[in-house]
C-alpha cells in the first residue's frame, strides 16, 4: 500500500475523532512552546510531562527568558522528569537561539536539526506542528505502527530498518490527499495513533482505522512487530552517598561534573565504596558524628542499575569545607531551586520527614 491508498487521511480522519486536542502546548501553540513540548516527551509520557510543562512555561515563559535563566534554574524546573541533558541541552540551544537566529528557533529544518537535543525527527515535529510544514517524523509510536502496518521486520533502532521506516513516513505526508493546511493535526495525528490505539502491549486493532490494511494484523502478528530489541542484561552497581546533616539542619550538597550521570545536578557525595567514603570524610574531622545507615536506594539507568547505600552523619558543628565551590550546605527550604535527581531528592523529602 502507498501514501496514494489513504494511510493519512484515515489517520486524520481517525484524530478529528479521537486525537488530543486540548495539551496544554496546543493553546497557544507557538513554536517555544511546541519545542519545549517535543523535548520533554522524548521518551517521558504526555500524562508526566504536563504538570512539568505548566511549571516550566510559567517560570520561563519564553525563549530569551530560558536562554537567559542560570542553568540551575533550569535543572530545578527539570527536576524529577529525568534524562538531565535534555534540560542542558534545551537551555544551550536557548542561547545558541539568541546568538545566532535573533532569539528565535529557525524554521529551517536543518537548521533546528543543529540545535543541542534536537534531531531529525524532533526538528520535523516542531517545524510540522508549528508551521504546518511537510516534514515526516519518526518517533517510537510512528515507529511501532510503521512497522505493524506495512510487516517491516527487524528491530527499529537498527540503521537499514529505520531507514525503511523513514521512506514509508516521507511517502505518507506528501501524499496530495492530505491537505496542507492540516501538517500539525497530522503529526499530532500519528503520535496519538502509536500511544493511544496502536500500542506497544494489546493493541486495540478491532477499532483501528487502518486494520483492513495493516499487514501485521492481517498475520495476527500484532505482538511479534515490531521486532523487539535484542536482549541485553544490564549491570548492577552499587556506591555510598554520604548525607552530612549539621547542627542547622542544613545538608552538604556536591555539583556533579558537567558530564556524566546527573551532569552539573546538585547531588549528595557519591563514592564506589566505603573506604573511599571514609577517606573523603576523614578530612572534614567529622569527630563524634553519628552515624547511620538509610534505607537504601535503587535506581535504573539506561545502561545499568545503581543501588545507592546513604550514610547519614549528624555533625554538631558546620565544617569548612576548603577551596572547593563544588560543595554547599543547603537548607531543607532551598532544595526546590536545585536541580537533583529524582532519586536523591526522594531521599532528602524522607531525611527531613523524620
Amino acid at each position: 500500500m502507498t501514501a496514494s491508498d489513504g494511510f493519512a487521511p484515515r489517520l486524520l480522519a481517525w484524530f478529528d475523532v479521537n486525537g488530543r486536542h486540548d495539551l496544554p502546548w496546543q493553546h497557544p501553540r507557538t513554536p517555544y512552546r511546541v519545542w519545549l513540548s517535543e523535548v520533554m516527551l522524548q521518551q517521558t509520557q504526555v500524562a508526566t510531562v504536563i504538570p512539568y510543562f505548566h511549571r516550566f512555561v510559567e517560570a520561563l515563559p519564553d525563549l530569551p527568558a530560558l536562554a537567559d535563566a542560570p542553568l540551575d534554574r533550569v535543572l530545578a524546573l527539570w527536576s524529577g522528569l529525568g534524562y538531565y541533558t535534555r534540560a542542558r541541552n534545551l537551555h544551550s540551544a536557548a542561547q545558541s537561539c539568541m546568538q545566532h537566529h535573533g532569539g528565535e528557533l529557525p524554521r529551517d529544518v536543518e537548521a533546528l536539526a543543529a540545535l543541542p537535543g534536537i534531531g531529525r525527527s524532533t526538528a520535523a515535529a516542531i517545524a510540522a506542528q508549528a508551521w504546518n510544514d511537510r516534514h515526516a517524523i519518526l518517533d517510537g509510536n510512528v515507529k511501532r505502527a510503521l512497522a505493524r502496518f506495512h510487516g517491516i521486520e527487524g528491530w527499529p533502532g537498527a540503521s537499514a530498518v529505520e531507514k525503511k521506516l523513514w521512506t514509508f513516513a516521507q511517502r505518507h505526508v506528501e501524499d496530495p490527499a492530505l491537505p496542507g493546511d492540516r501538517l500539525a493535526d497530522y503529526t499530532q495525528a500519528q503520535m496519538d495513533f502509536g500511544a493511544t490505539l496502536c500500542t506497544r502491549a494489546r493493541p486495540a486493532c478491532v477499532i483501528c482505522p487502518l486494520q483492513d490494511d495493516c499487514v501485521a494484523r492481517i498475520a495476527g502478528r500484532q505482538d511479534e512487530l515490531p521486532t523487539p530489541r535484542p536482549a541485553k542484561v544490564l549491570p548492577q552497581r552499587e556506591a555510598v552517598v554520604l548525607a552530612l546533616r549539621d547542627a542547622g539542619g542544613r545538608i552538604l550538597l556536591q555539583r556533579r561534573g558537567p558530564v556524566g550521570v546527573w551532569a552539573s545536578l546538585w547531588s549528595l557525595p557519591q563514592f564506589d565504596d566505603e573506604a573511599a567514603a571514609d577517606r573523603w570524610l576523614a578530612s572534614y574531622s567529622p569527630a563524634g558524628d553519628a552515624v547511620m545507615w538509610l534505607d537504601e536506594v535503587r535506581h535504573g539507568f539506561s545502561h545499568y542499575h545503581l543501588t545507592l547505600r546513604p550514610r547519614l552523619h549528624r555533625i554538631d558543628a558546620p565544617q569548612r569545607i576548603a577551596d572547593d565551590d563544588s560543595l554547599a550546605w543547603v537548607a531543607p527550604a532551598d532544595l526546590a531551586s536545585l536541580g537533583i535527581p529524582a532519586p536523591i531528592r526522594t531521599l532528602l523529602n524522607r531525611l527531613f520527614e523524620d
